[in-house]
C-alpha cells in the first residue's frame, strides 16, 4: 500500500522514517513518501494524490484546508475542524493529533487538570491542542495574532480565553502551536504582544512550569532555547509525532490504537534511532 506524508515543506519531516518504522512492526507492506506541496499548488494536485495514495498523512498549512476535498468526517476531526489523517479510497478525514498530544504531555508527566496553559496559534496543530486541553479541564488560554482567526475558533469552541494581546504573567505550560522555529523561521521564535507591542515571550517562559514546542526540527528550537536558558522544563514534538502517526496507521489497517503499544513502539523507536 502507498501513504505519503502532505505539507508545505515536508522535506526534514521525520514522518516517512516513523510511518516505515510502525508499518514494519505491525507486519505491514507498504511505501511511504513525502510530498512537499506549493500553497499554490496545493489545491491544483490534491486530487490526483488522493486518486494515487491508499491513505495521506497532512501537515501544516494544510490541516483545515483539506477538509473541502473530503466527504466524511470521523472522531477528533469534527471536533477539532482540521484534518491529519485521510483513507483516500472512502475521502475519510480523521484527527489523530489529540491522541498524540495528551500522550506527549502524559509522557512528560505534565498534568493539565485545572493548570493555566497558554497555547501560541489557532491554526489545525491549535485547535486540535485547545480542544485536547479543553477535555482535560485545563484553564486554557490562546493566543493568535489573526483576529479573524481566533474571533472564528473561539465561536466554535468557546470555554477558553482568546488574545491577540497577552497579559505579562504565569502560565503553568505553554505550548508553541505556530510552526514558527522551523523551515525558514529556523532560529526564531514567535512574538508574542502586549498591547502596547512589547514582544514578552522571554518573560513569559522565565516564569511558566513546562513550555512545549509541536516542532521536532530543529530537536531544540529557539523557543525551547529561551525557556530551558531559564531551566524550565521542556520538551520538543517528537513524541506527539510518533503518537499520532501510530494511531494513524492504525486508521489505515483498521486497528484499534492503545497507549501500551504505543509507548513501547515509541521506546523501541528511540532505541533503534539513538
Amino acid at each position: 500500500m502507498k501513504f505519503a506524508v502532505i505539507g508545505k515543506d515536508v522535506s526534514k519531516s521525520l514522518s516517512p522514517k516513523m510511518h516505515s518504522f510502525i508499518l514494519r512492526q505491525m507486519g505491514k507492506e507498504s511505501v511511504y513518501d513525502a510530498i512537499s506541496l506549493s500553497e499554490e499548488d496545493f489545491p491544483h494536485k490534491i486530487e490526483a494524490l488522493l486518486d494515487e495514495y491508499d491513505g495521506l498523512n497532512i501537515t501544516i498549512p494544510y490541516k483545515e484546508s483539506i477538509m473541502k476535498y473530503l466527504v466524511f468526517f470521523k472522531g477528533d476531526a469534527s471536533k477539532f475542524g482540521a484534518v491529519n489523517t485521510v483513507v483516500n479510497k472512502k475521502r475519510m478525514g480523521y484527527n489523530t493529533d489529540g491522541f498524540g498530544f495528551a500522550a506527549l504531555m502524559a509522557g512528560e508527566g505534565l498534568q493539565l487538570k485545572r493548570k493555566t496553559v497558554l497555547v501560541l496559534g489557532a491554526g489545525g496543530a491549535g485547535r486540535c491542542c485547545i480542544k485536547t486541553l479543553m477535555a482535560a479541564k485545563a484553564d486554557v488560554h490562546v493566543y493568535e495574532r489573526e483576529l479573524s482567526r481566533l474571533k472564528a475558533v473561539y465561536s466554535e469552541f468557546g470555554g477558553f480565553a482568546p488574545y491577540t494581546a497577552v497579559p505579562d504573567c504565569r502560565f503553568d505550560i505553554i505550548v508553541n502551536c505556530t510552526g514558527i522555529g522551523m523551515h525558514d523561521t529556523e532560529g526564531y521564535a514567535p512574538v508574542v504582544p502586549t498591547r502596547s507591542g512589547q514582544n514578552i515571550l522571554p518573560s513569559l517562559l522565565s516564569k511558566c512550569g513546562a513550555a512545549v514546542d509541536l516542532i521536532y526540527e530543529p530537536k531544540q528550537s529557539e523557543f525551547l532555547r529561551i525557556a530551558d536558558g531559564f531551566h524550565r522544563q521542556t520538551a520538543n514534538g517528537a513524541a506527539m509525532l510518533f503518537y499520532q502517526a501510530y494511531a494513524a496507521d492504525c486508521i489505515f489497517f483498521d486497528k484499534m490504537p492503545d497507549v501500551e503499544t504505543a509507548n513501547r513502539l515509541w521506546r523501541k523507536y528511540r532505541e533503534v534511532n539513538a
